[in-house]
């Protein structure tokens, strides 16, 4: 009898130690010390506008002397890579994170795996645009807070607008892709300085071609969803070859640049930038790299024709974390109004609506930001209350807009077998629509099981 309330004692005792909350709850205290927040590599450069942020966060917790400091390691290689990076990390606990920077099609595969925490409610509040919010959840519950967020726009060169004797140069209220083709056609006819073709985008066989596929497929099957709610593979064969379809009309050669099908985002915005096309579809931080080369008279930038991809970053706090609560305090900060209006005048897109529309809401955290790229002289157009001139009209209305890739624990294998499927599409005899929608169902069927 005495040996068994001995035994229930340690075991009362260690429930109190751990806080008895089972996967996902909070250690009873935390452990002072340095919060490490994993990410990729920052846009805005050298010393970019996350480092700025975290500093401000450090100088606030210098000033309490609360013990905590917290210290931002990027992470090398493609998004391919540090994805594997993250998961093989906190998988053998061989990395002490206690933040991770999650590509928004990443949260499921992390909390179905238990490798993150499930936060609290009121990270998402409604100032989060909606669609935005909706990246951040997984079977229910909270796993992150929307850092920063992204969508594909257009990108168009003026100049070659007006070299081309085109008429319409402001294409900012929007355009369909049959516009663009006819706009396409008339410069082939009136060639400017440096042109090749029509247009380019990212088709390498990494997530690049991807988000180009879903666009196109969602474009030409509106209600389409390659997965349903548990992340099951639920496309017909029907819907597949009607996204082909659209893929192989965007991506024909009179008008895709050829390079265009081994190019990444540094290859597509080089060769806009240097004149080989008049088109270029891209995230949104291009619009100040882009500014940095190009003029106001030369570059312009208008909401993607069809169906555009939400794409972005959520912050979420390691299962494994020491500071776990600490870590929370630090996501709300980096995830508040003032940050989020930063990393918006910094080039990032915002997850916030105050960004975009609230004058009141200002850059106060991290005053002189310098703008993306890291270069000294900010040459981004601006509106009267200093956003990116482009946000609130366009960047705002985009990403309400924007579709989601589809939502699966399994993320890495759809991805996979559908950039190599579809690369099929590129080869110098490509199968037919149907033939190659057949082969995607049967391989994404098989990568996605029940």
């Amino acid at each position: 009898m005495a040996r068994r309330l001995a035994a229930l004692l340690v075991l009362l005792l260690l429930a109190g130690c751990t806080g008895g909350g089972g996967p996902g709850a909070a250690p009873s205290a935390d452990v002072q010390g340095d919060i490490v927040v994993a990410s990729g590599r920052d846009v805005t450069g050298k010393n970019g506008i996350r480092q700025q942020l975290i500093d401000v966060w450090n100088r606030q917790q210098e000033k309490a002397n609360t013990g905590y400091r917290a210290r931002l390691v990027e992470l090398p290689g493609s998004a391919d890579e540090q994805r594997s990076q993250l998961l093989g990390a906190l998988q053998s606990g061989s990395a002490s994170y206690d933040v991770v920077n999650l590509d928004v099609t990443w949260v499921p595969e992390f909390a179905a795996a238990g490798l993150v925490r499930a936060l609290p409610d009121d990270v998402l509040d409604s100032d989060v645009i909606e669609s935005v919010a909706g990246t951040a959840r997984w079977d229910g519950r909270v796993y992150a807070a929307p850092f920063n967020s992204d969508v594909g726009l257009l990108y168009y060169r003026r100049d070659h607008l007006r070299d081309g004797g085109v008429q319409r140069t402001d294409l900012s209220g929007g355009l369909d892709w049959r516009e663009l083709e006819e706009l396409v056609n008339t410069l082939d006819e009136h060639r400017p300085e440096g042109y090749e073709k029509g247009w380019t985008t990212q088709l390498a066989p990494y997530e690049g071609r991807t988000v180009n596929a879903v666009e196109a497929f969602a474009s030409a099957v509106p209600d389409l969803a390659l997965t349903d709610g548990d992340g099951r593979y639920r496309a017909t064969v029907a819907q597949l070859t009607e996204g082909v379809a659209e893929l192989r009309r965007r991506t024909q050669a009179p008008y895709l640049l050829q390079d265009a099908v081994h190019s990444d985002e540094a290859a597509s915005m080089a060769d806009f930038a240097e004149g080989r096309t008049t088109f270029l579809r891209h995230w949104p931080y291009a619009y100040g790299a882009l500014h940095q080369s190009l003029t106001d008279e030369q570059l312009g930038v208008a909401p993607l024709p069809g169906r555009a991809v939400l794409g972005g970053q959520n912050l979420a706090v390691a299962e494994g974390s020491q500071r776990s609560a600490k870590a929370v305090e630090l996501i709300k900060f980096l995830t508040g109004e003032d940050s989020e209006r930063c990393l918006l005048d910094a080039g990032f897109a915002a997850t916030r609506v105050s960004a975009y529309t609230d004058d009141s809401v200002r850059c106060t955290a991290a005053p002189g930001s310098p703008p993306p790229s890291g270069e000294s002289a900010d040459r981004i157009p601006r509106d009267a209350a200093g956003r990116p001139a482009h946000a609130a009209r366009i960047l705002l209305p985009a990403l309400r807009r924007a579709v989601q890739r589809p939502r699966t624990a399994l993320y890495g294998a759809f991805t996979q077998t559908f950039t190599a499927r579809l690369g099929a599409l590129f080869s110098d005899r490509p199968p037919g629509d149907a033939a190659l929608a057949a082969d995607l169902d049967e391989a994404l069927s098989r990568a996605l099981p029940d």
